[in-house]
């Protein structure tokens, strides 16, 4: 038995590259231990066959941006910890695989109230970053609201201008109606409690809500719990 080193230090002696190669290889995800593969180089191995993909490049791992269709009653910090190979949608398995590096230093942007469910988006990319944090009171956002209640004479009017919350009053926005129960809000920079407080102010009782879209980005069909990758030509 070959007593147990570092999956890098395996990898030197193999394939006589740089340490620092060798962590590059392995954090992209081209190295398998048993077929399985390994992206640690901290991992420690013995006698199992260590192999390095013969179309491997020793570059780090580029930053990434996930989207999470985020269950109603989660805080951020549950949604963040669903994030993994195991929840990872189905119909996004492509080019990209998950790898050890995408879920570290993730920032949430444009976080959802815990009784909220839908489009979370949590990113390591320098541009979403910006876009979504010191341009984000310029992206429209849409979410679908179920309520109950009867809706005052003229209340449609006054969800898209006239209402007020926290003393100031509220910026035009775009309300229709979806189904008989759902309520479509297409609104800039909504805060924390906004779109209930709406709800009441024209006789309604806000049962649920959904974030659907961000700017130019919808969920679509990403099943709820699930994450996927957003995509190199998708813009906000």
């Amino acid at each position: 038995m070959t007593d147990p080193i570092r999956l890098s230090k395996r990898l030197v002696e193999l394939t006589h590259c740089s340490r620092r190669e060798a962590e590059l290889y392995i954090e992209g995800g081209w190295v398998s231990v048993d077929g399985r593969v390994i992206d640690e180089p901290q991992f420690k191995v013995g006698d199992e066959a260590v192999v390095l993909h013969p179309d491997a490049v020793a570059a780090p791992v580029e930053p990434v941006t996930l989207l999470l269709h985020k269950p109603a009653g989660e805080t951020l910090e549950q949604a963040l910890q669903r994030l993994g190979p195991a929840t990872w949608a189905e119909g996004d398995h492509g080019a990209q695989r998950p790898l050890s590096r995408h879920f570290r230093k993730l920032t949430a942007l444009l976080p959802l109230e815990p009784a909220a469910s839908g489009l979370q988006v949590f990113s390591q990319q320098r541009g979403v970053l910006r876009k979504l944090g010191e341009e984000a009171g310029t992206l429209e956002q849409e979410f679908v609201a179920e309520v109950a209640g009867e809706l005052a004479a003229g209340g449609l009017e006054r969800l898209g201008h006239g209402l007020d919350y926290r003393g100031r009053t509220l910026p035009q926005c775009k309300v229709s109606w979806q189904s008989e129960r759902h309520l479509r809000f297409a609104l800039k920079a909504p805060q924390a409690g906004q779109i209930a407080h709406m709800c009441r102010s024209v006789g309604l009782e806000l049962l649920a809500l959904r974030r659907i879209r961000i700017g130019r980005l919808a969920m679509a069909r990403l099943p709820a719990g699930q994450w996927r990758y957003l995509g190199e030509r998708e813009r906000f």
